[in-house]
């Protein structure tokens, strides 16, 4: 007797997985017989976006829930919130069960910010010198010392600056194979990145000796940096803005930036104010606001014109020297801007555009 049942036990099983073998059409992978349907293509932070999961073979599913970045996405009346902390390129995966099996379907969609970016302009406060020989790729001030890192193979440098006179006050020459590029300042160490040579490197911010080198995970090479006290920012030329560990330097995730219209890959010199990023859009005459837990851009400051101020000197090259370079100083309270081989740093009011 226990025989005939385990045998019937068993023919029950193999007919049952039969069954739903033949359910799904002879396909052991049942992800294949759905997929998603969104009915907008482009979709903003906080959208309510209408969903369906399209069941080509009518087969019986329960337990159906969507899920974004692991986090579940509450349905209602057949739409989607798309309550999310980041934007940027993300996995919507519906997750449902077919008899006791789990099976997901993913389609990959594009978050992008709730509204357009302000539009800011500037007022000229002061006007300083700033030494044409610097290919300015990094700039940060600290303690009332501004500090600037420099670009270009076989003249990229690290340097402490008064900002006031435009005196160099202290140097360290890099080798003439790397290009140097952003620079920013914690913890009573100055952090610096090069181009594409997937090392970084550490200095003490005393004295500009070399603490220790390092190198870069994902990201795909060195552009800009900043930090908010305990982290530090990194962008490299894609639309993702890195978060670097200060005592490990280790990429720990990271923020995509993103407009209400679309994805963008253009941050370059960074710096950090209370909560936001302020980027040079590379080769533009403007900078980015970005909100540094989103990744959406909320305002575009329009330097048009600040180039016409700056006398082309032995070093200008018409389709590099461009505006670049953007540090805060916190005492003044006020943004400092600057160029590659430009021969004035500006020191700057930011304005609402009225």
């Amino acid at each position: 007797m226990t025989q005939t049942l385990k045998t019937m036990g068993k023919l029950f099983f193999a007919t049952t997985t039969l069954l739903f073998f033949l359910a799904c059409g002879g396909n052991p992978d049942p992800a294949k017989h759905f997929s998603i349907q969104l009915e907008n293509k482009s979709i903003q932070l906080n959208q309510q976006v209408g969903v369906a999961l399209k069941n080509k073979k009518d087969i019986e599913i329960s337990n159906l829930q969507y899920l974004i970045d692991g986090k579940e996405m509450p349905l209602t009346n057949g739409k989607l919130t798309m309550d999310l902390p980041t934007l940027g390129t993300k996995t919507l995966i519906a997750k449902f069960n077919i008899e006791d099996q789990t099976v997901e379907v993913e389609k990959e969609i594009r978050v992008l910010a709730e509204s357009a970016p302000e539009i800011y302009t500037y007022e000229i406060l002061n006007t300083y010198p700033h030494d044409t020989g610097a290919y300015t790729q990094g700039l940060e001030f600290h303690e009332g010392v501004l500090y600037e890192s420099t670009g270009k193979k076989g003249a990229s440098t690290v340097r402490k600056v008064n900002f006031e006179s435009g005196e160099v006050m202290q140097q360290i020459d890099m080798d003439a194979s790397i290009f140097g590029e952003g620079i920013t300042i914690l913890n009573d160490k100055l952090y610096q990145l090069t181009w594409q040579s997937g090392i970084g490197f550490v200095y003490n911010i005393g004295d500009l000796e070399k603490i220790k080198n390092f190198t870069y995970g994902k990201s795909r090479e060195g552009w800009g940096l900043c930090n908010d006290g305990d982290k530090i920012f990194k962008s490299d030329g894609t639309e993702k803005i890195w978060f670097l560990d200060p005592d490990t330097l280790e990429e720990t995730g990271y923020i995509e930036i993103a407009t209400n219209k679309s994805i963008f890959n253009k941050a370059n010199e960074l710096e950090y104010v209370n909560g936001k990023i302020y980027a040079n859009v590379y080769q533009k005459e403007s900078m980015m606001i970005i909100d540094a837990t989103s990744g959406a851009i909320e305002g575009v400051i329009n330097f048009g014109g600040l180039k016409n101020k700056v006398k082309k000197g032995a070093e200008w090259d018409d389709s590099n020297s461009v505006l670049n370079g953007v540090a805060y100083h916190p005492e003044k309270k006020t943004f400092f801007v600057t160029g590659k081989n430009w021969d004035k740093l500006f020191e700057v009011k930011i304005l609402k555009k009225q």
